[in-house]
Order: structure tokens, then sequence, then C-alpha cells
């Protein structure tokens, strides 16, 4: 499976569900906190989002907490 990221802040219902997801799932990921930690900051900006959570799959990036899309993507790896 290719590596997961998640850009996420620390009162975001929507990133925490996804989190939950992948847990729930088995499936490891990269959290990467923009409050936290700035160069997630920078690196999620960079990307063009200002938004949590993004989830970025391979060269897949979804924006907001999609599960069925996730199920697809998941389903194709």
């Amino acid at each position: 499976m290719e590596n997961i990221k998640i850009y996420t802040s620390n009162t975001c219902p929507f990133c925490t569900m996804a989190k939950d997801y992948f847990r729930d799932k088995g499936v490891d990921f990269d959290e990467r906190n923009i409050q936290n930690d700035p160069s997630a900051r920078e690196e999620l900006i960079a990307k063009g989002y200002s938004g949590v959570p993004v989830i970025v799959i391979g060269n897949e990036e979804i924006v907001g907490f999609d599960k069925a899309r996730l199920e697809r993507i998941l389903d194709r790896k």
C-alpha cells in the first residue's frame, strides 16, 4: 500500500473521522498536523489548500472525509 498522509488540525471533527476510519481498517498513515507543525502547514498551502482534512494517497488528493472515495481507492490497492 502506498503511503497515506493526512493533513489535520486539533479541532477538526472530519480529521478525527478520517483517522478513526484508517485505524478501524488497520491502515497506517502519516498525520501532518498543521497547528502543531509549521512545515506541515507550509506543505498544505503549497499544494493549494487551506482547509483540512486533506488526504494524500499516492498522487490522489482528497479534500474532506469522503468515505466512498476512500473505499474505492483502498479497494484498488
